[in-house]
């Protein structure tokens, strides 16, 4: 009796609240003829799609068009960290059959390449702080699990502000510290959450690993979250060169854009980061890649022949006009806030998800995916009735390889955040070396002034 009770009065409740919601947005709306009229730029962007300066940066840098005498002409997309092309930096650790993830974090944090003893020296420095406090994994994962995974992870960021002995010390090596700890203690939170969930919400077996110091950061994944901690040479080395292509994206991206946000306030690392991940966690931002999975999961189901170009165009036709798959309007994967003609990310992701295919004998979607990518550019162009460049991102193959990799589809976002941890945290030492002012935008009020009405009036 007492739980219908419950129930009638929480309905009750919502349609109060229902009507609430009524008000506020009546009340709420803004005339967007007056984005116009105060030149208000939308999400900090000009016309054009290009973002408004906001700040500088040495970190990230991404090059997606050239000025030619006068106009703007889209070229071939370019990323650089520290100033040098990510394509020369994958080749140089793939070519020495290493891997790369930890280098970059030494090339994003400190602004130089690192010598094999500086490099040895910081890989012992990662494996030192691989590993949570006593009774953490107990009191703050096993205890109130969530069935989402970015929701605890960044429970957990907070938490650890509670077993940091000077958590509110902003000073660069206090924060260094800090950062190095969650650089190192992301991928564990994130993997021991999944298998807590999994236990306590559907009844899977328990399956908490220890990492193994001498590993790398990717192989330390697979091997936490597997239960016989197995993995082949390919998948680590896959899953590491997604970690280094997901590390950083200028400084301009919602969620390191939050990082400088909240790090100029003075707060600390803890609640920084925290911010960051809430950002990341949006499907606009971190969850696409999951959205690309889903869709071709749809497009799989719905598609009878996979190399038949009419049927694609068909289904790629059907979701721009909002009728098939989620009716977003949106094709997941394709096209970006930066680049045109390519995504240097991208490149590089599909070279080795077509070996990874191989490997897993999934040729055949590999094949549905590069129909996609060929055919999605042309259909975006005639059903918007318009000639700009769209291509592939690195969600577009990201999602394909974690599938590959056998990635639960929750961890997809926490994986991005693992691995963007790098980028937040020479974000965040950057905005605290520079600070000038606390970042505040300027809103314009447009409502109409009125008078006060007395309670007995209305």
């Amino acid at each position: 009796m007492t739980n219908i009770k419950k129930q009638l009065d929480e309905t009750k409740l919502m349609t109060q609240i229902n009507k609430y919601a009524d008000r506020c947005i009546t009340n709420s709306c803004i005339d967007t003829d007056l984005y116009e009229k105060y030149n208000v730029k939308r999400g900090l962007r000009e016309k054009g799609g290009k973002g408004v300066l906001t700040g500088l940066t040495e970190i990230g840098d991404v090059h997606s068009f050239e000025v030619i005498d006068g106009v703007t002409v889209p070229c071939e997309g370019q990323l650089f960290y520290r100033g040098i092309n990510i394509e020369e930096i994958v080749k140089g650790f793939i070519d020495e059959k290493r891997f790369g993830f930890e280098e970059v974090t030494y090339l994003l944090l400190f602004g130089e390449l690192p010598n094999e003893k500086r490099l040895e020296n910081f890989n012992n420095v990662l494996a030192g702080y691989r590993t949570l406090p006593s009774s953490f994994v107990r009191d703050i994962i096993m205890k109130a699990t969530s069935t989402d995974m970015m929701n605890q992870l960044a429970r957990s960021v907070l938490s650890l502000y509670s077993w940091d002995d000077n958590p509110d010390d902003t000073s660069i090596p206090n924060v260094l510290r800090q950062s190095l700890s969650l650089i190192s203690r992301v991928p564990l939170i994130s993997v021991y959450s999944y298998q807590a969930m999994r236990h306590y919400h559907y009844g899977d077996d328990l399956h908490i690993i220890n990492p193994n110091p001498q590993l790398s950061t990717a192989e330390n994944i697979l091997r936490l979250l597997r239960p016989d901690s197995s993995y082949t040479e390919l998948e680590a080395k896959i899953l590491d060169l997604s970690l280094v292509l997901h590390a950083e994206h200028g400084g301009g991206n919602n969620s390191t854009f939050t990082t400088h946000v909240v790090s100029s306030s003075g707060t600390d690392t803890y609640s920084a980061i925290a911010a960051s991940l809430g950002s990341l966690k949006g499907p606009r931002h971190g969850g696409a890649n999951i959205k690309v999975k889903h869709m071709f999961d749809n497009m799989k189901e719905t598609i009878d022949d996979w190399n038949d170009d009419d049927e694609i165009r068909s289904y790629l036709t059907g979701i721009l006009d909002k009728r098939l798959y989620d009716k977003s309007g949106l094709i997941y994967g394709i096209g970006h806030a930066v680049y045109a003609i390519s995504d240097p990310r991208a490149r590089l992701l599909k070279e080795f998800t077509k070996k990874l295919a191989v490997e897993k004998d999934r040729t055949d979607e590999l094949q549905l995916y590069e129909n996609v990518e060929r055919l999605a550019p042309e259909v975006i162009s005639k059903s918007h009735n318009r000639k700009k460049v769209v291509s592939a991102n690195v969600d577009f193959y990201s999602g394909f390889v974690y599938s590959m990799l056998g990635l639960p589809d929750e961890l997809y976002t926490p994986l991005f955040a693992a691995s963007r941890m790098a980028g937040w945290s020479a974000h965040r030492i950057e905005e605290i070396i520079n600070a000038g002012k606390i970042i505040r935008p300027a809103y314009k009020n447009v409502a109409k002034k009125t008078k006060y009405i007395p309670l007995s009036e209305r």
